[in-house]
Order: C-alpha cells, then sequence, then structure tokens
C-alpha cells in the first residue's frame, strides 16, 4: 500500500504533464490518497535510543604532553572532547575515563553537559598506559550487570606480569553464571571512544579488551592522537621522541566493529569529532502508521484541484 501511494501520484503527475489535464487528476490522486489512508499504510522510521550511553577515554599519559598537535596532544583531546559535548544530543549519556598507568572512572555516564565539562578541565598526565584498562573500566562502567570485574582481572594481569592477560578476555564469573549482556544485546546502545597515541605498556592486554567489548557488541571508536614524525619530550630528566603508534588502535576498532579515525592536526581531531557525532546517532527501526499524514496530503491535493478549477472556470467541479 506505501509503495501504491508513492507510485501512484508520480504516474499521475507525469501523465497531467503530457495531457495538460492537470485538475482532474490531482483531484483523483487526492481521492486515491484518501482511500489509501483508509487502509492504514505503515512505514519503518528511525528514532533515537533514549538509553543510548558512550564513553569517551582519553590517554593521560606522559607522551601526551608533545606538542606535535597545537598546543599540545592532550590539550587538543580536551578541547575536541568539549566540544562533542557540547553539540551530543541532550538525551546521549556520557561518561569519562582517564587512563595512565592505569584507568579511573572521573564521571560516570551522564546528561548534564556542565558536570561532564567540569571532568575534562583537570587532566594530570601521570606515568605509563594501560590502555586495556581503560576499556575494562569503562566496559565495567556501562555493562553494571555483566559480571565483569574490573579490578580483578587487573589484579590477575598484575600477578601474570601481562604474560596471559588473554585468560581475562572473558568475565572471571562465567564458570558459575553465564554473562547476560552479550546475549540481550544492550551494548548495541554503547560505544566507546578512545583517544590516545597507541602506546599501552601495563595492565590487561589491549586487544583481549577489545574481544571483551565485541563479546558485549559495545563498538570502540578509536582515535590515533598525534604524528608520525612524533614529538620529543622530557620526561622524568629523560629525552624521547614519541610518534603516533596506531596499529593496535585499528586493530581495536576493527574488531569491536567500529572505526578508527587518524587526527595528525588540531583542526583534524575537532573534525574527527563532527563525524563521531552523527555515527554515535544511536538508532532503532519502529514500524508507524502514516495514515494521517497520507490523508492530509490528499485532501491538500484536492483542495489544490477545486481551487484551481475554481480560478480558472468560476466553479468547483
Amino acid at each position: 500500500m506505501l509503495y501504491a501511494c508513492v507510485g501512484v501520484p508520480i504516474f499521475a503527475v507525469y501523465y497531467a504533464y503530457r495531457t495538460q489535464r492537470i485538475p482532474p487528476l490531482v483531484l483523483c490522486l487526492g481521492l486515491l490518497l484518501l482511500c489509501a489512508a483508509m487502509a492504514r499504510p505503515q512505514t519503518v522510521l528511525m528514532t533515537p535510543l533514549r538509553e543510548a550511553t558512550v564513553m569517551l577515554v582519553i590517554d593521560t599519559s606522559g607522551s601526551m604532553r608533545a606538542k606535535d598537535l597545537k598546543p599540545s596532544r592532550i590539550e587538543a583531546a580536551q578541547q575536541a572532547a568539549q566540544q562533542f559535548i557540547q553539540d551530543k544530543p541532550s538525551r546521549l549519556r556520557v561518561g569519562l575515563v582517564t587512563v595512565a598507568g592505569t584507568a579511573a572512572l572521573a564521571q560516570a555516564p551522564t546528561e548534564e553537559r556542565d558536570v561532564l565539562l567540569k571532568a575534562l578541565e583537570y587532566l594530570p598526565l601521570q606515568y605509563g598506559s594501560a590502555l586495556g584498562t581503560g576499556l575494562l573500566v569503562s566496559l565495567e562502567a556501562l555493562l553494571p550487570g555483566a559480571d565483569i570485574d574490573a579490578q580483578k582481572i587487573i589484579n590477575e594481569a598484575s600477578e601474570m606480569g601481562g604474560k596471559k592477560a588473554s585468560d581475562t578476555g572473558k568475565s572471571l564469573d562465567d564458570k558459575a553464571k553465564p554473562a547476560t549482556e552479550a546475549s540481550t544485546g544492550r551494548g548495541k546502545n554503547m560505544a566507546i571512544v578512545l583517544m590516545s597515541d597507541g602506546q599501552s605498556n601495563m595492565g590487561p592486554e589491549l586487544l583481549k579488551m577489545a574481544e571483551l567489548a565485541a563479546k558485549h557488541e559495545v563498538k570502540v571508536y578509536t582515535v590515533g592522537i598525534g604524528t608520525t614524525e612524533g614529538d620529543v619530550v622530557h620526561i622524568q630528566g629523560r629525552s624521547m621522541r614519541v610518534k603516533l603508534e596506531d596499529e593496535a588502535l585499528q586493530k581495536v576498532s576493527a574488531l569491536t566493529q567500529g572505526e578508527y579515525f587518524k587526527a595528525d592536526s588540531s583542526e583534524g581531531l575537532k573534525n574527527i569529532y563532527d563525524k563521531l557525532g552523527y555515527k554515535l546517532r544511536f538508532e532503532k527501526r519502529a514500524m508507524t502508521e502514516i495514515s494521517a499524514q497520507v490523508a492530509l496530503l490528499g485532501m491538500l491535493l484536492i483542495l489544490i484541484s477545486l481551487v484551481r478549477n475554481f480560478a480558472r472556470m468560476g466553479k468547483i467541479i
């Protein structure tokens, strides 16, 4: 019926154009649409999800003080994140996780822009980079009912020296009780945005934590901050050149069906966040009746036909 509502008007307009009999055909077209409306046509509409949530994970390791992005990597990341928060849909919940030698939940997911912006104001740089821990803490905050014990996984990775962190890619309680989030698909309404120069040297293995995210259907969008040439930074009396190492970030986005973005300039980073804003507009399909719209269009065409006929011939029909 919906195809008829679309196809008939197109054919009628074409025929009217060829025969120059516009008023009668428009009148018939309007009557046809009124008849179509009685069949209660439906169509699929995309509507925003109220429970959509995004976690911003920002690398605050010492290498983020590099100035190959102006004024520095960390300041460029802060500015882009602030713009993302200001432009976000009002119902989108956003949380913030900072990552250095460990990871911390700086702000639980919230819709309040002011609270998020305040959490972004102060991001002190620290030693080490545990990106896997950042993903793990984000997943624990996003999926509180998924039996993800972040601290236990972190402790196990520490005890194993990172050599067998692959064993922690599953919930530690899987043997006692299977995780339900992976089967419910709740993670489809959630995403993680990981901003880093790609250097991870501590905590659970990054790719194994990406597999855990994929298991729960949480997409991870990664943003590589910095340039391949890098910059020289001074850390604890030592000078070292830090470059963008994005191979792991690309693998993370591929594993979780997200997307990787390379930010090699401050302006480029802002553009990336604009693109992310569109990609993170979580929507769902819903069948919606359009009888009222079809009927309104039919009545409008009938009115146009009658007015045109009256103007030309002095009578309605």
